[in-house]
């Protein structure tokens, strides 16, 4: 088959991971924002809830901030510090309430040196630097024919991908420990905790778009380099 000269055909790897990215986008955004509209009949705020949470687990010295952003909450293991975004940690909407007590469970994980996480973050550097020098190294390798430097890029974006792929049963235990949590605690009544469980569902997709997409990257780095022996 003629491609054009410009046209690279190891894109095409990239597409069904790409498709999925976008759909899972998309059904976090339309999830969320069907839930942030349906309050809560405690009326607690995802600050409050996330609060209530912690000490009622000895987290007294967990601080709670709140940060700019949408949908940009997250636990700080290294300061041990929960970060909320604006509509979390004020809104008292189902999804706010879901996502708060999301990242308690993240808390609660590194509090139980719950394994998962310890592992992840524990490859969080090498990640880091595969992220962004992976394919520096890489396409130098391959420019100058250097099969050494090619092998070191692969090397360090294989440690994105097992990032990626260790990251999925820390964010879907920390879904599991929420939604137990607000049920047994009476946070949340019965068809409430249905929408912060799709809530959560939705979030947990565009971790797996996300693993899908660096393994889908990584094929494509050791078909090029096959390519260019």
């Amino acid at each position: 088959m003629f491609y054009p000269y410009y046209f690279d055909s190891t894109y095409l790897i990239l597409v069904p991971a790409l498709i999925i990215s976008l759909w899972a986008q998309t059904k976090i955004s339309s999830t969320f924002n069907r839930y942030s509209r349906i309050y809560s009949r405690s009326g607690r705020t995802g600050a409050e809830v996330a609060r209530m949470i912690l000490d009622s687990n000895g987290l007294y010295n967990v601080p709670i901030e709140m940060i700019s952003g949408n949908l940009t909450d997250h636990y700080d293991p290294s300061k041990k510090v929960l970060r909320l975004s604006g509509e979390v940690y004020s809104g008292s909407s189902v999804a706010s309430i879901g996502v708060a007590a999301h990242e308690v469970g993240h808390a609660i994980q590194h509090e139980n040196s719950y394994k998962p996480l310890l592992i992840r973050n524990s490859i969080v550097p090498v990640a880091s630097i595969g992220s962004n020098l992976s394919w520096v190294l890489f396409f130098i390798g391959i420019i100058l024919g250097l099969n050494g430097l090619v092998s070191i890029g692969i090397l360090l974006f294989s440690a994105v991908v097992l990032f990626q792929l260790v990251t999925l049963p820390v964010e879907f235990d920390a879904s599991r420990r929420a939604l137990v949590i607000l049920e047994d605690k009476y946070i949340l009544d019965d068809d409430e905790i249905k929408g912060a469980r799709k809530v959560l569902q939705a979030a947990a997709m565009t971790y797996v778009a996300a693993a899908l997409t660096a393994i889908s990257q990584l094929i494509r780095l050791i078909a090029i380099s096959r390519r260019n022996d």
